[in-house]
């Protein structure tokens, strides 16, 4: 297992030949928050062409559009509190199936109505990606997102992009005001 600092770029198909199927987990905890609401941390993924932009709308996994059309990208469901140890939500990607126009997969966190709810990744704790193998679990990739955020809403966490015909991962932990509007309106998603 490789365990990424912020920035960080490794290869994943390359040094694990035969890799098609695997399973992208994203955890985290809340700190004290007395704020009267759950916290609700939605991952999501954004199929990104050479200009760094979704082709399409629906070109974006999330919460409520849980499976690409292409069958590469399926999102386990959302979860409403972020309760217990591991991964609290999940979405499987397959290599081989993903479309030859998208050049990287973003994979995101944000806070569910953060405004409303006054909360921000600063109340975040333990946030992390994982991947995994998904034919015999063996953790490939792990990038522990240690940085304190205080007043952003999303988190753009990593990217899974082709370098020819191999698949790389790039650990990002970079941060956004604005929740899932903000990094929709960043990667071209109409809102």
């Amino acid at each position: 297992m490789i365990s990424l600092f912020k920035g960080q770029k490794v290869d994943l198909t390359k040094g694990n030949p035969g890799l098609s199927k695997i399973l992208v987990g994203l955890g985290w905890d809340v700190k004290k928050y007395d704020g009267g609401y759950d916290f609700d941390l939605d991952a999501s993924a954004f199929f990104l062409g050479a200009d760094g932009k979704v082709p399409s709308d629906s070109d974006f996994v999330f919460y409520n559009n849980l499976m690409h059309n292409s069958g590469s990208v399926q999102h386990m469901g959302d979860n409403l509190t972020g309760e217990g140890d591991g991964d609290d939500e999940q979405i499987k990607v397959d290599l081989t199936k993903v479309p030859a126009y998208v050049s990287k997969i973003a994979f995101t966190v944000t806070i569910h109505e953060a405004d409303v709810r006054r909360q921000n990744f600063g109340q975040v704790s333990n946030a992390f990606i994982r991947i995994v193998d998904e034919s015999n679990g063996k953790e490939l990739i792990r990038y522990d997102l240690g940085e304190e955020f205080s007043v952003e809403t999303a988190v753009i966490v990593g990217e899974l992009y082709r370098q020819g015909q191999e698949w790389k991962f790039n650990a990002v932990g970079s941060g956004f005001k604005g929740g899932l509007r903000a990094l929709c309106r960043n990667f071209g998603v109409n809102v």
